[in-house]
């Protein structure tokens, strides 16, 4: 639902969470995971930088959201509560990841040298998910920073965080530009 009167101040504010788990996503889980792929077979567990960067981030993020009730307006709160969410199924995902990975180190006893190109193929399959959910959450956090633009907050958020009386909601005709 699209609102009016919100100023360009809560815009930019709204917009700040959703960017900041884009640079995530793209720059950590794209850019710098792929630039440290080419070094997994010297180093393996260089590559552990990624999930750790991206935990510490999406802990601030997590953290910042609950923050957000005491400092920001309603419609800033909201898009921090949308981040938040995505956030926590995104932490889930990094762990159901590890832990597949972690399976995969213990049935080596460890020695990331002993593994096989069998166990490599597992630790694909394990990825994979993760993986997907990556490219799914940039194109979620790409329409969210648009809705942050135009004054919108999904009805969910709405019916979990009503909001104060200073937000008028547009009609749809008046949210389409007709009226």
């Amino acid at each position: 639902m699209k609102f009016d009167g919100i100023s360009e101040a809560e815009h930019k504010a709204a917009r700040h969470s959703h960017e900041f788990f884009l640079i995530n996503l793209i720059t950590n889980h794209i850019l710098v995971f792929v630039g440290l792929l080419g070094m997994a077979k010297q180093e393996p567990y260089l590559i552990l930088i990624v999930p750790i960067v991206s935990v510490v981030i999406l802990s601030y993020l997590i953290w910042r959201a609950r923050l957000s009730r005491s400092r920001d307006s309603w419609f800033v709160f909201s898009h921090w509560q949308l981040c938040a969410r995505r956030s926590r199924f995104f932490v889930g995902m990094i762990l159901f990841m590890g832990l597949g990975i972690l399976a995969i180190l213990a049935s080596v006893g460890g020695n990331a040298s002993d593994l096989r190109p069998g166990h490599f193929a597992i630790g694909g399959i394990v990825m994979l998910p993760t993986l997907f959910t990556i490219l799914v959450l940039i194109i979620m956090e790409s329409n969210a920073v648009h809705k942050a633009n135009i004054g919108e907050v999904p009805g969910w958020l709405i019916e979990r965080f009503p909001p104060s009386g200073e937000y008028t909601p547009l009609l749809p005709a008046q949210a389409l530009g007709e009226a």
